[in-house]
């Protein structure tokens, strides 16, 4: 009972926020008065409605997120794989460190413009998601793997426990932590790059390209339109990822 009545008062609160916000956005574009520089809230939200009622709309979305998602899996497998193998060894460690360090501070801008002499627009944002995620999970699981009590290795060592187990009863529970913030963490940084490589890239069939083509156009009202649908799929993909992660955590026990 008690737990429903926070649910209710969350849910109520959460509304109110929003048609707070709904509410300024909409003063905002009375005082503006020009369609041209500020959409309402009502246009917008019709215009989301008129574009769902299109195939190409799902298929743009299906398109952006598959090659995000894989470049965001892709860095994600990688830096799993390079921080545990960076723990058992300290050459790798020492060999990884500099780039990893290097793909951290480089503006996304950057990578977008040089990867563009190599790669093809249509797979530039599977790139882009990979280096942004790939040095956040290096960082995170390595750290998460150094955390792990070496007493419990070691008596794992004298009892003669399997490696797997060691893994799964010892390190993974140690690491999960970190694995869970760096994942949340990397998947923000995933798709708004990605968005902004494609953006800059223009590959046909992307969400990328439907904000600079709202902006050439100066469809102010599309803009916000995509704007917002990019939004929403963030928070989505967030909360799925995020009740993934939690039910990984079985995993340990």
């Amino acid at each position: 009972m008690k737990d429903s009545i926070i649910l209710n008062n969350r849910f109520l609160r959460s509304v109110v926020v929003l048609f707070l916000w709904l509410l300024i956005w909409q003063l905002c574009y009375m005082a503006v008065g020009e369609d041209l520089l500020l959409s309402s809230p009502s246009a917008v939200f019709f215009r989301i409605l008129q574009l769902g009622r299109t195939v190409a709309f799902w298929q743009t979305i299906f398109w952006t997120l598959s090659r995000i998602l894989f470049g965001f899996f892709l860095g994600v497998a990688f830096g799993f794989l390079t921080a545990f193998l960076a723990v058992k060894f300290s050459w790798l460690d020492a060999f990884l460190s500099l780039p990893m360090s290097l793909i951290k501070s480089t503006p996304v801008a950057s990578f977008v413009i040089l990867a563009l002499v190599w790669i093809n627009g249509r797979n530039l944002s599977i790139f882009i998601a990979f280096l942004m995620v790939l040095p956040i999970v290096w960082y995170n699981l390595r750290t998460g793997f150094r955390s792990v009590d070496p007493k419990l290795l070691e008596m794992a060592t004298v009892f003669r426990v399997r490696r797997f187990d060691v893994f799964r009863k010892v390190t993974w529970p140690a690491a999960l932590p970190y694995f869970t913030s760096a994942i949340k963490t990397g998947l923000g940084f995933a798709w708004k790059a990605g968005i902004a490589g494609e953006v800059i890239a223009i590959p046909a069939g992307a969400i990328g390209t439907q904000l600079y083509n709202a902006k050439i156009y100066l469809e102010t009202t599309d803009l916000f339109a995509w704007t917002i649908v990019i939004i929403i799929l963030s928070m989505m993909l967030e909360y799925l990822i995020t009740r993934t992660i939690n039910r990984l955590s079985g995993f340990s026990s």
